[in-house]
């Protein structure tokens, strides 16, 4: 079912139906700027102009090799500028589609300059949309563009192109490049009034004031600047401020450079010896659009900088010990696991609560308790090295992490070394108190942990150091150790079960949308462990991947795969492709392509009847990936684009590409039913991969929902549980090709 008219659309048409206009007859601009008038305008029109060939240039770029044309009107619809393919500018130019021609639905009738003027959103023609039959072979998409601070129209940004290239993506494009032209126009044009309004408030401010000449010879240096300064104003007037070791390279790099400084954080010290902070702001000066000198400007922030130099410091820090205190704790391990995500250091926490704390503060009181408790602060800084941090975290309780380190030796050493700290007795004026401490150490393993769990381990440690007898340390692995053990086990029998042969494929269907007959499997492997039964790919494959065992791995599928697809045809059964998923190791490697020719070879199946899924990020190294595919198409097997649209795809990488499937990843078909913009992008993909000739693949299809979608979108071909579960050999033989 056809969408419905746009009412402007409607309204445009309609317009030109009472003017009494002829379809078939070419609609040419009447009015059209003279060579004066059009130099005059773009002269006046140069900054915005610019802007937009910019961002016009930038989108052309990104579509090249795509005959498309940008046409460029002011806010009356005078076009101004045209860019892009030349055979559809010398076509437009025929009709009357000429640089300084006034289109107006009067004249021209229904046109996408007009209308994207009218419009407050961007717009879109597309074939019959247009009311002269001369455009129905165009689709023209278009967007005002304004001084969004005050909303005044400046002019549009339209596309044209064959009606055969039109897809919804260009809209969101070209919204997109309006959007950032806007946000260019407006920065420029408040930049041009912050620099007026500094210079009039230069006389006037409370800030220090420094201005110099183009050579950097210091011409204005105000009483305010003086007062804060480490010179007089005699000392710093007519020197070069390149001499000064506070702000002689910023000047020198605006005045040679034209850089700005905004916000730059100094600190020296003042006339009489004491610390001035300031926020530093420099740009150039200019006249005709020539540097003349430079502008520096001070502000005093010494007082606030203190304040909160003071209030962090208390914020963060134990006023008993100088120590960092529990909050800066929590913070910096919060920030450490979150950065180590990606980084994977380690990472040990040792737990430390003194042994009999309780009784010796209410036995000596709480000032010998305080005491106390700095001096063991005293010891246990002396433990600690360059990678590790010692913080209290209230009462007798206190902290050290570790991090970087290379072996948990490192980390019981250092805590015997406390141990051995704390068996000298600590003298508090004329007594003599002997304590121990408790040590809980939980190490930081390579899996995602928070805060609260892995201080629930070193807490739990702590105690079971005390339970042991005190005056010792436990380290948490009960944890730790069931996982290591089971990591550790399945890669021992990861190598065993390739040798043992554990492994076996089951093949998922992928049926045509139109005749409902299969076309092709995807083989996926499954590991049938003695001991854990099935197991599927996500808990073995990135364990392969991080043994180096994914190549060998992935070669077994590819060999099996081709072997039982041969099987099938020699025993009479429909010839079908089988897809097989390649790694980014196995798509690295150099010997890919023999390797494939080999297994063809051995199994005797036809090329035609392979195809290789590679994803979107294997790609990305074009030149490379562009030799692999080529080299892998000139043997015969197909190529499959798997997951598109979670990563990155270059549209112009992708036509050149020798492949030819795009598979569009379950995570859009999911809720296709629900989400416009999943229903959107999957439309795009299937739009777009009819429009480079590819065929189109959706995986995770399983609601009638889902089926009736794809169908109405032409998808190609379904894969997903909506017509089966993948399955093994001998089921695909029963249910699908007997």
């Amino acid at each position: 079912m056809n969408e419905k008219e746009p009412y402007y659309i409607t309204e445009s048409k309609q317009l030109c139906r009472e003017r009494g206009m002829d379809p078939d007859i070419i609609a040419s601009p009447k009015v059209k700027m003279t060579e004066l008038e059009l130099a005059s305008k773009r002269k006046s029109y140069s900054e915005i102009l610019s802007v937009v060939s910019f961002f016009s240039k930038k989108l052309l770029d990104s579509l090249k090799g795509t005959p498309i044309l940008i046409v460029i009107s002011d806010e009356k619809g005078f076009l101004l500028e045209m860019v892009g393919d030349e055979t559809i500018k010398s076509t437009v130019e025929q009709f009357g589609i000429q640089i300084g021609s006034l289109f107006t639905q009067e004249d021209t009738g229904t046109n996408v300059i007009s209308l994207a003027l009218q419009q407050k959103h961007p717009i879109r023609l597309i074939g019959e949309d247009h009311f002269h039959s001369f455009l129905h072979g165009i689709a023209c998409y278009g967007a005002a563009f304004h001084y969004t601070d005050e909303n005044s129209l400046l002019g549009s940004v339209c596309l044209m192109m064959p009606i055969a290239l039109q897809n919804p993506l260009f809209l969101t494009m070209l919204a997109h490049v309006v959007d950032s032209i806007e946000r260019e126009l407006l920065l420029r044009k408040q930049n041009r009034k912050l620099n007026i309004m500094n210079q009039i408030m230069l006389s006037r401010t409370r800030n220090g004031i420094v201005i110099t000449d183009e050579k950097g010879i210091t011409t204005e240096f105000n009483d305010f600047a003086e007062e804060i300064s480490p010179f007089y104003k005699n000392e710093v007037i007519g020197r070069c401020i390149y001499e000064s070791g506070i702000t002689g390279e910023y000047f020198k790099r605006v005045l040679q450079h034209e850089e700005k400084f905004e916000n730059v954080e100094l600190k020296y010290t003042g006339k009489k010896g004491n610390l001035i902070v300031c926020l530093f702001d420099a740009q150039p000066i200019y006249e005709n659009d020539r540097v003349i000198g430079a502008f520096g400007q001070f502000r005093d922030i010494t007082d606030r900088y203190l304040i909160e130099e003071k209030y962090n410091y208390l914020a963060y820090h134990d006023d008993l010990t100088n120590l960092p205190n529990r909050r800066y704790f929590q913070k910096e391990l919060q920030a450490f696991i979150k950065a180590n995500k990606k980084k994977k250091q380690s990472l040990a926490v040792l737990y430390l609560d003194l042994d009999r704390f309780k009784v010796i503060n209410d036995t000596f009181g709480h000032s010998k308790g305080d005491h106390l408790l700095k001096e063991v602060a005293k010891r246990l800084s002396s433990c600690i090295s360059e990678n590790s941090q010692l913080a209290r975290m209230g009462g007798d309780e206190f902290i050290i992490t570790i991090t970087n380190f290379k072996n948990p030796q490192e980390i019981t050493k250092l805590a015997d070394k406390i141990l051995a700290k704390f068996s000298k007795p600590f003298r508090l004026k004329s007594i003599e108190i002997h304590t121990s401490v408790s040590i809980g150490i939980a190490i930081y393993p390579d899996y995602p942990l928070n805060l609260e769990e892995f201080m629930i381990y070193a807490d739990n440690a702590m105690y079971q150091a005390k339970e042991q007898g005190k005056n010792g340390y436990a380290i948490y692995t009960d944890e730790l150790i069931h996982l290591l053990t089971e990591k550790i086990t399945l890669e021992s029998d990861l190598k065993r079960a390739l040798n043992e042969n554990e492994f076996f494929l089951q093949y998922q269907p992928q049926i045509c949308s139109k005749t409902g007959e299969i076309v092709g499997v995807e083989a996926l492997i499954r590991w049938n462990h003695p001991k854990l039964g099935i197991i599927y790919p996500d808990k073995f494959i990135q364990l392969a991947e991080e043994t180096g065992l994914i190549i060998q791995l992935g070669e077994w599928v590819v060999e099996h795969a081709c072997l039982q697809n041969k099987k099938w045809q020699d025993s009479g059964l429909k010839s079908i492709k089988v897809s097989v998923n390649l790694s980014t190791q196995q798509f690295l490697k150099q010997n890919l392509v023999e390797f494939m020719k080999k297994v063809l070879d051995k199994t005797k199946l036809d090329p035609r009847y392979l195809v290789l899924e590679i994803t979107e990020s294997m790609a990305m190294d074009f030149d490379y990936s562009l030799n692999v595919l080529e080299q892998l198409k000139g043997i015969g097997v197909g190529i499959s684009i798997d997951d598109f649209g979670t990563g990155y795809s270059s549209l112009s990488y992708l036509k050149k590409f020798p492949i030819d499937y795009l598979k569009i990843d379950k995570s859009f078909v999911r809720d296709i039913n629900d989400d416009e913009n999943d229903a959107n992008i999957v439309k795009a993909i299937i739009t777009l991969a009819h429009n480079l000739n590819l065929q189109v693949i959706a995986e995770g299809v399983e609601t009638n929902e889902q089926l009736q979608f794809l169908k109405k979108n032409d998808c190609d071909h379904i894969q997903g549980y909506i017509f089966s579960k993948p399955l093994t050999s001998s089921q695909i033989e029963q249910g699908f090709l007997s």
